[in-house]
């Protein structure tokens, strides 16, 4: 008889997995800090070569860092899941030298989709931006 998995297990064992192969999120320092069946807190320092013309962290690391959340969040119960669409609104500039943290929590799951929100919040914990993410199970698990 199969012992059952427990669930904070398996989401520990399905984002330490897909960080190994995650190079985009690797690349821009994005850190996994904590995750649990539908959520998930990843980090990301704002460096110089982030920044637009403007001198502040340019919108598309900052959705990217959302995205990432997101995404380890909606895969956290081990059935792979791709984004169906989102938006973001940006509320704050981020500068260089700042930590964005993005933390992304299970609104609703219902059959294969799911809706997820995620606060982007910089290390005083003023929120940068809002995401709002639709999630798509398709077939197979991620480990």
């Amino acid at each position: 008889m199969n012992k059952p998995i427990d669930p904070q297990a398996l989401a520990e064992a399905v984002g330490a997995a897909m960080y190994a192969r995650d190079p985009a999120s690797q690349s821009l320092g994005m850190t996994l800090d904590a995750i649990a069946p539908g959520y998930a807190r990843m980090s990301m320092p704002v460096r110089a070569d982030m920044l637009n013309g403007h001198a502040t962290c340019h919108g598309g690391f900052i959705f990217t860092l959302a995205d990432s959340a997101f995404a380890f969040a909606c895969n956290s119960h081990n059935h792979v899941t791709v984004g169906a669409g989102c938006s973001i609104d940006y509320l704050s500039p981020g500068r260089e030298g700042d930590v964005l943290t993005a933390s992304a929590t299970e609104q609703t799951l219902a059959g294969k989709s799911g809706i997820y929100d995620v606060n982007v919040s910089n290390q005083d914990g003023r929120t940068i931006a809002l995401f709002r993410g639709k999630s798509h199970r398709i077939s197979g698990e991620v480990i």
